[in-house]
Protein backbone atom coordinates (compact mmCIF):
# COMPACT_ATOMS: atom_id res chain seq x y z
CA UNK A 1 0.00 0.00 0.00
CA UNK A 2 1.47 3.28 -1.00
CA UNK A 3 0.83 6.59 0.65
CA UNK A 4 -0.28 7.76 -2.81
CA UNK A 5 -3.19 5.27 -2.79
CA UNK A 6 -4.46 6.63 0.52
CA UNK A 7 -4.16 10.20 -0.76
CA UNK A 8 -6.09 9.26 -3.91
CA UNK A 9 -8.98 7.90 -1.84
CA UNK A 10 -8.95 11.00 0.38
CA UNK A 11 -9.04 13.21 -2.71
CA UNK A 12 -12.15 11.36 -3.89
CA UNK A 13 -13.96 12.26 -0.64
CA UNK A 14 -12.69 15.85 -0.79
CA UNK A 15 -13.99 16.25 -4.35
CA UNK A 16 -17.33 14.68 -3.41
CA UNK A 17 -17.65 16.94 -0.35
CA UNK A 18 -17.11 20.08 -2.38
CA UNK A 19 -19.62 18.96 -4.99
CA UNK A 20 -17.02 18.46 -7.71
CA UNK A 21 -18.38 15.34 -9.37
CA UNK A 22 -16.10 15.71 -12.37
CA UNK A 23 -13.00 15.62 -10.19
CA UNK A 24 -14.33 12.62 -8.24
CA UNK A 25 -15.15 10.74 -11.45
CA UNK A 26 -11.74 11.55 -12.94
CA UNK A 27 -10.11 9.53 -10.15
CA UNK A 28 -11.96 6.38 -11.24
CA UNK A 29 -10.66 3.86 -13.73
CA UNK A 30 -12.72 3.69 -16.91
CA UNK A 31 -13.81 0.19 -15.87
CA UNK A 32 -14.25 0.73 -12.12
CA UNK A 33 -16.50 -1.88 -10.49
CA UNK A 34 -18.79 -0.26 -7.90
CA UNK A 35 -20.92 -2.32 -5.50
CA UNK A 36 -23.55 -0.89 -3.21
CA UNK A 37 -24.21 -2.85 0.01
CA UNK A 38 -26.59 -5.78 -0.24
CA UNK A 39 -30.03 -4.57 0.81
CA UNK A 40 -29.33 -0.97 -0.22
CA UNK A 41 -32.02 0.45 -2.52
CA UNK A 42 -29.37 1.23 -5.14
CA UNK A 43 -27.92 -2.29 -5.11
CA UNK A 44 -30.61 -3.06 -7.68
CA UNK A 45 -28.13 -2.32 -10.48
CA UNK A 46 -24.99 -3.93 -8.98
CA UNK A 47 -22.37 -4.03 -10.23
CA UNK A 48 -21.99 -0.57 -11.68
CA UNK A 49 -19.16 -0.63 -14.21
CA UNK A 50 -17.50 2.59 -15.27
CA UNK A 51 -17.84 6.16 -14.00
CA UNK A 52 -20.95 6.90 -16.10
CA UNK A 53 -22.92 4.04 -14.48
CA UNK A 54 -21.73 5.16 -11.02
CA UNK A 55 -22.78 8.75 -11.74
CA UNK A 56 -26.22 7.87 -13.10
CA UNK A 57 -27.00 4.86 -10.93
CA UNK A 58 -25.60 6.05 -7.61
CA UNK A 59 -24.68 9.73 -7.35
CA UNK A 60 -27.64 11.12 -9.31
CA UNK A 61 -30.05 8.88 -7.39
CA UNK A 62 -28.51 9.85 -4.03
CA UNK A 63 -28.92 13.54 -4.89
CA UNK A 64 -32.61 12.99 -5.69
CA UNK A 65 -33.27 10.94 -2.55
CA UNK A 66 -31.21 12.37 0.31
CA UNK A 67 -29.85 15.74 1.37
CA UNK A 68 -26.76 14.23 2.96
CA UNK A 69 -23.07 14.48 3.49
CA UNK A 70 -20.43 11.79 3.90
CA UNK A 71 -18.33 12.34 7.00
CA UNK A 72 -15.04 10.48 6.83
CA UNK A 73 -13.93 9.26 10.25
CA UNK A 74 -10.80 7.20 9.46
CA UNK A 75 -8.86 6.12 6.40
CA UNK A 76 -6.93 2.87 6.84
CA UNK A 77 -4.33 1.51 4.43
CA UNK A 78 -5.33 -2.17 4.43
CA UNK A 79 -3.11 -4.13 2.04
CA UNK A 80 -1.09 -3.85 -1.13
CA UNK A 81 -3.94 -2.30 -3.07
CA UNK A 82 -6.79 -1.70 -0.62
CA UNK A 83 -7.87 1.30 1.43
CA UNK A 84 -10.67 1.05 4.02
CA UNK A 85 -12.68 4.11 5.00
CA UNK A 86 -15.02 4.32 7.98
CA UNK A 87 -17.55 7.08 7.61
CA UNK A 88 -21.12 8.18 8.29
CA UNK A 89 -23.92 9.28 6.02
CA UNK A 90 -25.74 12.13 7.75
CA UNK A 91 -28.75 13.96 6.41
CA UNK A 92 -32.41 13.51 5.62
CA UNK A 93 -34.60 11.84 3.05
CA UNK A 94 -35.98 14.50 0.70
CA UNK A 95 -39.39 12.81 0.31
CA UNK A 96 -40.06 11.67 3.90
CA UNK A 97 -37.93 14.19 5.86
CA UNK A 98 -36.62 11.26 7.94
CA UNK A 99 -33.15 11.80 9.36
CA UNK A 100 -30.35 9.35 8.64
CA UNK A 101 -27.14 8.87 10.60
CA UNK A 102 -25.73 5.72 9.06
CA UNK A 103 -22.50 3.95 9.98
CA UNK A 104 -20.69 2.93 6.78
CA UNK A 105 -17.52 1.16 5.70
CA UNK A 106 -16.06 1.58 2.21
CA UNK A 107 -13.41 -0.73 0.79
CA UNK A 108 -11.49 0.69 -2.16
CA UNK A 109 -9.07 -1.06 -4.50
CA UNK A 110 -6.48 1.16 -6.15
CA UNK A 111 -4.31 0.25 -9.15
CA UNK A 112 -2.34 2.25 -11.66
CA UNK A 113 -3.16 5.53 -9.93
CA UNK A 114 -6.92 4.99 -10.28
CA UNK A 115 -9.81 3.82 -8.15
CA UNK A 116 -10.66 0.42 -9.68
CA UNK A 117 -13.16 -1.11 -7.23
CA UNK A 118 -15.54 0.07 -4.50
CA UNK A 119 -17.52 -2.00 -2.02
CA UNK A 120 -19.94 -0.38 0.40
CA UNK A 121 -21.01 -1.93 3.72
CA UNK A 122 -23.80 -0.03 5.47
CA UNK A 123 -26.69 -0.13 7.91
CA UNK A 124 -29.13 -0.69 5.08
CA UNK A 125 -32.13 -1.07 7.42
CA UNK A 126 -31.80 2.59 8.40
CA UNK A 127 -31.32 3.65 4.79
CA UNK A 128 -34.40 1.74 3.61
CA UNK A 129 -36.39 2.89 6.65
CA UNK A 130 -35.77 6.52 5.74
CA UNK A 131 -37.57 6.00 2.42
CA UNK A 132 -40.80 4.69 3.96
CA UNK A 133 -43.39 7.41 4.72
Amino acid sequence: MSHTDTLLVKEFYNAYARGDGEAAMALMASDIVWLEAEGHPFADRNPYVGPRQVLEGVFDRVAKTWAQRVEVEEVYPASDDRVIVSCRYRGRNIQTNKIIDVQVLHVWTVAGGNLVRFQQYADTAQIVGSTIP
